[in-house]
């Protein structure tokens, strides 16, 4: 609240990161958010953790948002973050992500998403972190992600984010579809997003070396 209070008006609201769905939590952040007309996150981390599935996702979407909406704060001032997880040591639950995704703009029409993306590339060899990030953005932009927390400095990212590189999105969406060349057809760059996705999607059991395959 201290950084809220001297923060100067601005074009865009002021956020706050982040309100877990956790009842001790958001009965002391809410009313601070609508003090000062902020912007929130709501972080899907409950009174158990990391929720299993994309069900309990929904479930603890439901408890939190249902509450910022019983003190007046709209959907859309909502920036709901799913929690992106590491592809080494929790595979399925980026599908699980996907999944909620999905479901988000039934649960709560008008909110927005949000996530911290580098979460899935937290881990496995640096190498392999630009190709995991920027594969995962564009599956989750499929599904309605709003934004992530990415790294600036990644160049390829940020083109892929600005629509500049359509050709990664084209194989990427092909590959969810399943109707992808085979990847021995494509040039290395494609053929390693046509990879990655078989990893994110759980078709191929991740490891460092996947891309070597």
């Amino acid at each position: 609240e201290e950084g809220l209070k001297v923060l100067k008006p601005c074009d865009k609201p002021h956020i706050i990161n982040s309100i877990m769905a956790r009842a001790e939590r958001y009965e002391a952040m809410i009313p601070i958010a609508t003090k000062y007309d902020a912007d929130v996150v709501a972080l899907l981390w409950g009174p158990d953790g990391l929720p299993r599935d994309e069900n309990e996702r929904a479930a603890l979407a439901v408890e939190l948002i249902y509450a910022m909406n019983e003190a007046g704060i709209a959907n859309e001032k909502i920036w709901v973050d799913g929690i992106v997880t590491p592809v080494n040591i929790q595979q399925a639950q980026l599908v699980s992500l996907l999944n909620f995704q999905m479901m988000l703009e039934d649960i709560a029409p008008g909110a927005k998403s949000t996530c911290g993306l580098s979460n899935i590339s937290n881990g496995p060899p640096v190498e392999l972190r630009p190709i995991l990030n920027t594969t995962y953005m564009v599956m989750l932009e499929r599904y309605g992600m709003k934004s992530v927390i990415s790294d600036p400095l990644d160049k390829n990212l940020t083109a892929v984010a600005k629509g500049e590189r359509p050709e990664v999105v084209d194989i990427v969406h092909q590959t969810m579809d399943g109707t992808a060349p085979d990847p021995s057809s494509l040039d290395k760059d494609l053929a390693d997003y046509v990879k990655t996705v078989k990893v994110i999607m759980g078709e191929t059991l991740f490891s460092d070396s996947y891309l070597e395959i």
